[in-house]
């Protein structure tokens, strides 16, 4: 498993920060506009080279990956916190940096890879599960994995494995709750189809009358009773 401390070296160039076209004369010469911040020192709108962004975006530990940001003659540890995409060409557009310090924690989130098959699809033909893809963890740069792989061959049904139960050294800290589930069996839904013959019936069949229209033709019932039964009282006294 690789971790996020790569040897990648992007290269930098100051720019003119806050105006369009300047973000679009850095376009135009084949760079992209970022802006890079942290460690207790100011920020600094720069330009890079997509391709190199790209190459670490790509790689096995992502946007966790830490390399090497030249800039003015100078080096120093960085990784990419935020980038956008154009959303027709998926080109990018722009990113975030921050300078990182090799001595101090970090918050990052790592990937979650299910490995091996669970006894639950295997013999009793379940659906695998994952709830949680992603678990926020906290650690030094250099100890930063590029992803967790979380063995759930033993998951049967009505068992749940947890971020408890990831794998991890004492080197790491896990931020998400320790209870919150990340994968577990689940039984196959039977879809019911209908045969054509159910439905030719279905469709023969009288259609029930709706409850409030049946009160309504009750009402007028028990009226019309009502009513047939006034005149036969009066033909009564009549004979007497």
């Amino acid at each position: 498993m690789a971790t996020a401390l790569e040897t990648n070296v992007l290269e930098a160039q100051t720019r003119k920060p806050g105006t369009k076209n300047e973000a679009r004369r850095v376009r135009r010469d084949g760079k992209i506009p970022a802006v890079v911040y942290g460690a207790g020192k100011d920020s600094l709108s720069i330009s890079v080279d997509p391709r190199v962004v790209t190459r670490i975006l790509n790689s096995e530990t992502g946007h966790n990956s830490i390399f090497d940001l030249a800039l003015n003659g100078e080096k120093t540890k960085a990784m990419i916190v935020d980038w956008q995409y154009e959303p027709i060409k998926g080109t990018l557009l722009h990113i975030d940096l921050k300078r990182i310090a090799l001595d101090k924690v970090l918050k990052v989130s790592v990937p979650i890879f299910l490995v091996g098959e669970s006894a639950g699809v295997k013999q009793d033909g379940g659906i695998m599960e994952q709830m949680l893809r992603e678990v926020e963890i906290e650690c030094l740069p250099a100890d930063i994995p590029s992803h967790i792989d979380a063995d759930v061959s033993e998951l049967t049904f009505g068992k749940v494995l947890r971020v408890s139960e990831l794998p991890h050294s004492d080197k790491i800290k896990f931020i998400t709750d320790e209870n919150q589930p990340v994968a577990h069996v689940t039984a196959v839904k039977e879809e019911v189809v209908a045969t054509p013959d159910a439905v030719a019936a279905d469709a023969a069949a009288p259609a029930e009358p709706e409850v409030i229209k049946k009160g309504k033709q009750d009402t007028d019932a028990e009226g019309a009773e009502a009513g047939d039964k006034k005149p036969e009282k009066a033909e009564k006294k009549e004979k007497k």
